[in-house]
């Protein structure tokens, strides 16, 4: 055998046996850790690896605060990064407005989830009175299938068993938001059950109307949304002003915090945009409402 061949046998020999080698520790130190987490926890992992148990806690805190309480977190980014108080106070400032925002939003869902529940209660009820059963009958099982009643309902059901007056229980019903349809179906009840007529046929029209009444809400907020979003970016447009400037080297944080001039506009530019974003927001309620 000649003498290079020897060398390249024994290059190759010391790899495999380097290999071999490498694999028994690693073999090793994972029979190891396998140990360790069998004597500390009993055979199970002893928690998720750390990048999951990051994400799960940062989804339980976004989860678990509100959005008002993102302008606290942002100011007080701003004012580390600007070295200034001034961020902090206007982050708690904005606090209660967002508050605001937030439960306006949460009982307009609210309202619209108790419209369609209201819609779900008439068709249930004229499938009821359909089967063949009796109004007051019929009335507490379509009670059991949704939730259009309410916090009304005990004093509905009750009329409707003991034969009250199960019209004005509707009607004190009707006052919780986004219930007006049981105004309807209060009138449906008082002219089929005093005057005979038909109930079914008359649920039937209410359960249409206020369909069609819910479609064209829904059609009226989608044509405004490009009216929101328009409001929304250009309520953010100084946000990008000074991301460009420091991004160009102006440094208008230490400007606008730290320079009686740069004070005075942040004062005013802030008035400004209030105003100019509540008036815009106004014109689309506005438009929604009519």
């Amino acid at each position: 055998m000649a003498i290079g061949e020897t060398t390249d046998v024994q290059v190759s020999a010391a790899m495999a046996c380097a290999g071999m080698a490498a694999w028994l520790m690693s073999g090793r130190r994972a029979g190891a850790r396998r140990a360790r987490l069998l004597l500390a926890g009993g055979g199970a992992e002893a928690g998720p690896p750390r990048q999951e148990w990051v994400g799960a806690t940062w989804r339980r805190l976004r989860e678990r605060m509100r959005p008002e309480a993102w302008s606290l977190v942002a100011g007080l980014v701003i004012a580390v990064i600007g070295s200034s108080v001034v961020p902090l106070l206007l982050g708690a400032a904005g606090v209660p407005l967002l508050g605001r925002v937030r439960r306006a939003s949460e009982a307009r869902r609210a309202r619209e989830q108790r419209g369609d529940a209201v819609i779900a209660l008439c068709g249930a009820l004229a499938g009821e009175v359909r089967a063949g059963r009796q109004p007051g009958e019929a009335l507490r099982g379509a009670a059991r299938d949704s939730d259009g009643l309410g916090d009304g309902q005990p004093v509905v059901l009750a009329a409707a068993r003991f034969g009250g007056d199960v019209p004005g229980a509707l009607t004190e019903a009707a006052r919780q938001p986004g219930a007006d349809g049981l105004v309807g179906l209060a009138a449906c009840w008082r002219v089929a059950v005093d005057r005979g007529a038909g109930l079914a046929a008359g649920l039937d029209r209410l359960e249409g109307a206020l369909r069609a009444e819910r479609d064209q809400r829904a059609d009226m907020r989608a044509q405004l949304a490009g009216s929101r979003s328009t409001a929304s970016m250009l309520a953010g447009l100084p946000v990008l002003g000074l991301l460009l400037g420091t991004a160009l080297g102006a440094d208008p944080l230490h400007v606008l915090l730290h320079t009686g001039p740069g004070l005075g506009c942040l004062l005013v530019g802030g008035v400004l945009e209030g105003v100019g974003l509540w008036w815009a927001l106004r014109i689309v309620r506005g438009a929604e409402a009519a």
